[in-house]
């Protein structure tokens, strides 16, 4: 059995970065510290904000994301996990600059919702996440119908991640996801906790449907990666 080193971009936001790395630590079969995977994590806050790059007003976020990924590979990572849904606009990019796998938060997210059978799922994400088609385009692949919320709605969705998780108002955040989540649930089968501050403001049992959380998934494939239960 040949184990890997996990290597994560993060910082987008540090919260997120931090919440994946307990989420693997979690998911770990272990019973002693010498049982864990490898981690290295770059936390790099600086990169600019990718939501505002896709919408057409902000820095490209590219070179930023582009070093991140290359110091995880020179500093021996086998593959890297990024915990940034709207990040992954960006991942063939990435990955051409890199000779180590970029494993993808979305597809395996997608993967997963098809396991379940769901024929149609809610997304609650950034506005670069929905404009950018980073859920669409894995989805609809698979024959599975996705619904965002609208306007005012996903305005109350960028208010709960900008000015709630982001800024520390936690309680915030989750308040504005949950009133929103709400009137998004009788139109779908599951909920995908589609931005990294969401998978940290919201927990299972807080909707009627299932919550499919792309922090989680990427947790556990990571794990199974890492400790050479699945193959590159």
């Amino acid at each position: 059995m040949t184990e890997r080193t996990i290597g994560i971009l993060g910082g987008m936001g540090p919260l997120a970065t931090a919440e994946l790395f307990r989420r693997i630590v979690e998911k770990t079969p272990a019973k002693r510290d010498q049982d864990h995977p490898r981690i290295i994590i770059y936390n790099d806050p600086k990169i600019p904000d990718r939501t505002a790059f896709i919408l057409g007003n902000g820095e490209d976020p590219r070179p930023a994301l582009i070093k991140g990924a290359k110091k995880l590979e020179s500093w021996g990572a086998d593959f890297i996990i990024m915990p940034c849904n709207t990040a992954h606009f960006f991942a063939d990019d990435i990955q051409r600059a890199i000779g180590i796998p970029l494993v993808s938060m979305v597809e395996a997210t997608a993967e997963r919702i098809a396991e379940m059978g769901l024929r149609k799922v809610g997304l609650l994400a950034t506005d670069g996440t929905v404009k950018g088609l980073v859920y669409h385009r894995p989805l609809l692949r698979r024959g599975i119908g996705i619904a965002v919320p609208d306007g005012k709605d996903q305005e109350l969705v960028m208010k709960a991640i900008y000015d709630g998780v982001k800024a520390g108002k936690l309680e915030l955040g989750r308040g504005l996801l949950l009133e929103v989540a709400e009137r998004l649930q009788p139109r779908v089968d599951g909920i995908i906790a589609g931005c990294t501050e969401v998978s940290v403001a919201l927990r299972p049992g807080d909707l009627k449907v299932p919550l499919i959380d792309p922090l989680d998934v990427i947790a556990e494939k990571a794990v199974k990666l890492a400790l050479g239960l699945e193959d590159l």
